[in-house]
C-alpha cells in the first residue's frame, strides 16, 4: 500500500442464498488502500465485482460477514444505512461497466450529473449545473454545454463512460470502484478513458480501486495487483513485477495471453488445482 491508508477489509466474505443454503462467492479476502491505483484481477465468476458491491453495500440479498471493513473513521459493517447513503455516491463511489445500463434512457446526462452533486450538497440548480458543466470539461468533453443537454442515445460509448466519470468523480470522493469501466470501448477510446483517470486520480489523491480480467491493463495502469481466483485472494504484488508473479494461477493466467509476434503454437490451457481453493492468507 502507498500512501495514506483509506479503507482496510479484513476476512470480507460473501454468501448468496441457493436451494440448498449458502454458496461462498467471496472468501476472508483481506486488503488495504491507499491513495494508489489497485487492481483486481481473476477470471469471471472469482469474486471481483462482488467485493466492490460489498464495500457500497449494494448486495441486499447476501450474506455479508468481515472481521471488519474500515473506511477512514467509519465502520462500514455496522453503520446505518441512514449513515451510509452519506457515504455512497458521496465520499466512495463505483463507475459502471456500461453507461447504456447506467444511464437513465429518458433524462439528459447532464441533469442526471447535477443530480448526484444535489443530492450530497446544498446548492441551487444553477451552481449544480455549473458544477458539471466544469466536470465534463475536466473528463475532456468538447462543448460540455450542448452536451449537459443530450440524451444518453445521442452520446457515444467513450462519451457515455466519460459521462459516467464526471458523475462519480463530481462530489470529490476519497475512494473510487471502477467495474471493468473500459471493458466496452475500442481500444483507442480505452486508452483516452484511461487517461483521463489517472489524471483526475492522480490530481484529487482518490484511492482507484479497478476491477478487471485485463492483465495487460492493470499491469501498465495500476500500482499494486490481486488475483483473485474462487473467490478469495491468491497473490498480492506491485503490478510492475506481475511477471514474476508466483502462485501457478498467476503464471497460467499471463501463459494464456496472446502476444503481438509471439509464436504460432496454441496457447496454453489454465490447469485449475484443487488445493487452489483451499483457505488462503496473503496480506494485501
Amino acid at each position: 500500500m502507498t500512501g495514506e491508508q483509506i479503507l482496510d477489509v479484513r476476512r470480507l466474505s460473501v454468501s448468496y442464498r441457493s436451494d440448498g443454503g449458502y454458496v461462498d462467492a467471496v472468501r476472508n479476502v483481506s486488503f488495504k488502500l491507499g491513495r494508489e491505483k489497485l487492481g483486481i484481477v481473476g477470471e469471471s465468476g472469482s469474486g471481483k465485482s462482488t467485493i466492490g458491491r460489498a464495500l457500497l453495500r449494494l448486495l441486499p440479498t447476501a450474506r455479508i460477514t468481515a472481521e471488519s471493513i474500515r473506511f477512514e473513521e467509519l465502520d462500514l459493517l455496522n453503520i446505518s444505512e441512514r449513515e451510509m447513503l452519506k457515504v455512497r455516491g458521496r465520499r466512495m463511489s463505483m463507475i459502471l461497466q456500461d453507461p447504456k445500463f447506467s444511464l437513465n434512457p429518458i433524462r439528459r446526462v447532464g441533469d442526471q450529473i447535477s443530480e448526484a452533486y444535489l443530492t450530497h450538497f446544498k446548492c441551487s440548480k444553477a451552481e449544480a449545473r455549473a458544477k458539471t458543466i466544469d466536470m465534463l470539461q475536466a473528463v475532456q468533453i468538447r462543448d460540455p454545454e450542448r452536451v449537459y443537454d443530450l440524451y444518453p442515445h445521442e452520446v457515444s460509448g467513450g462519451m457515455g463512460q466519460r459521462i459516467m466519470i464526471a458523475m462519480m468523480l463530481l462530489t470529490d470522493p476519497d475512494v473510487v470502484i471502477a467495474d471493468e469501466p473500459t471493458s466496452a470501448l475500442d481500444v483507442t477510446v480505452r486508452l483516452q478513458v484511461l487517461n483521463i483517470l489517472d489524471r483526475l486520480v492522480s490530481d484529487r489523491g482518490i484511492g482507484l480501486i479497478m476491477i478487471s480480467h485485463d492483465l495487460n491493463l492493470v499491469r501498465n495502469f495500476c500500482d499494486r495487483v490481486l488475483i483473485m481466483y474462487a473467490g478469495q485472494v491468491v497473490e498480492s504484488l506491485k503490478a510492475s513485477e506481475l511477471s514474476n508473479a508466483q502462485h501457478p494461477y498467476t503464471q497460467g493466467l499471463l501463459a494464456a495471453q496472446p502476444r503481438i509476434g509471439g509464436g504460432r503454437t496454441p496457447l496454453k490451457v489454465l490447469d485449475r488445482r484443487p488445493e487452489w481453493k483451499e483457505p488462503l492468507e496473503v496480506q494485501a
